[in-house]
């Protein structure tokens, strides 16, 4: 049945930016898993802490998701989507420097990319061989249309902070409930 005159049911903008936020984070963690696990591309330090920040945020927007279903506050909302932005905006930046590092712009870390020629005395030596990556930080593995693993996980989290920025300000913007 056709309904004239009838507006269009209204977009949840709080509840599909945080659906999106858990969508595009979990296909980006299963990204980086079959990287991982289904080529065999072992990921250096860098890569392990730029994981952080999605493992933060996909929970955080299900949790979101349930909470615009039971009713959560507009203060509990703002503060989980503001969460998330900051996260990924730190995220975006340390994928920035990572991918910087990986085309030579600046130097990386000395554990994952730093030279090993400061031996020093033979227990400095056995203690520093236990710290050391064998995954070096200043490598691209692997490149899609010019860009690392790192460079994609730039616009990825510079996405997904826009995204929740977005869910910020539609929960600003819906009315308030108590809470």
């Amino acid at each position: 049945m056709i309904m004239v005159g009838s507006a269009p049911p209204r977009l949840n903008t709080p509840l599909t930016a945080a659906a999106a936020v858990a969508l595009l984070g979990l296909a980006t963690v299963a990204g980086f898993f079959f990287f991982q696990y289904g080529l065999g591309l072992r990921p250096c330090p860098l890569c392990l802490e730029q994981r952080i920040a999605f493992y933060v945020s996909v929970p955080l927007a299900v949790l979101l998701m349930l909470g615009l279903g039971y009713g959560a506050s507009r203060k509990v909302l703002l503060l989980g989507f503001v969460a998330i932005a900051a996260t990924m905006l730190w995220n975006t930046g340390l994928a920035v420097y990572h991918a910087g590092i990986e085309w030579k712009w600046w130097p990386g870390p000395a554990e994952c990319s730093g030279p090993l020629d400061r031996f020093g005395s033979a227990q400095d030596l056995l203690r520093s061989l236990n710290s050391v990556s064998l995954v070096r930080c200043d490598e691209a593995a692997w490149r899609f249309l010019g860009l690392s693993l790192a460079g994609w996980d730039v616009l990825i989290s510079f996405a997904l902070a826009l995204i929740a920025l977005w869910g910020a300000k539609a929960a600003l913007a819906s009315p308030s409930r108590p809470g």
